[in-house]
């Protein structure tokens, strides 16, 4: 009867250590609280669908790091297919990206969207830009000047004596 008490208790305690020693799957970064695992890299959005993360087993995300560039190892040519890099393979400095421009604003008014247009080629000081389909003439240099569809470069004069009128009423010479 002893042995067989000290036999349960050593099952029993075998039984508690391996519940204790139990841990995650490997690779796993955190548990949901529906009992189920992740890997995500993050841990917003990891359990989504799981009623959220109950415990996170990766460390936080880490800070961002110093401006120091970043290396790669240099391309060697291996000498089978498979060959894997070794410690002594020599690190090559890798520029990191700069901060990227702004995107241009968008264009809300017709004159903005006119000036991200291109111009028509010709042109040029002394010269209007006729637009053929509203019989409307843009000096040299406003937001029109050779960039609506359909349009001819000449003279005020000659516009004028074609009949077109200036754009908002105000003529480009005096």
């Amino acid at each position: 009867m002893k042995t067989a008490i000290r036999l349960i208790a050593v099952v029993a305690g075998l039984f508690a250590v391996q519940v204790a020693v139990a841990q995650a799957p490997a690779g796993s970064t955190g548990q949901c609280k529906d009992g189920t695992y992740t890997s995500a890299a993050s841990k917003q959005g990891a359990c989504r669908g799981h009623q959220g993360v109950k415990e996170w087993y990766a460390a936080e995300e880490p800070a961002a790091p110093a401006k120091t560039p970043a290396t790669v190892p240099a391309p060697v040519p291996a000498p089978g297919p498979m060959a894997a890099p070794t410690a002594a393979t020599p690190k090559v400095p890798v520029p990191t990206p700069g901060p990227m421009a702004a995107p241009p604003p968008k264009a809300s008014s017709p004159s903005a969207k006119a000036a991200a247009m291109p111009q028509a080629a010709g042109g040029g000081p002394g010269l209007v830009w006729v637009n053929t389909s509203s019989n409307v003439y843009h000096c040299y240099g406003s937001d029109y000047y050779g960039k609506t569809k359909a349009g001819a470069y000449m003279s005020e004069a000659d516009a004028k004596a074609k009949g077109a009128r200036p754009d908002h009423g105000k003529p480009c010479t005096k």
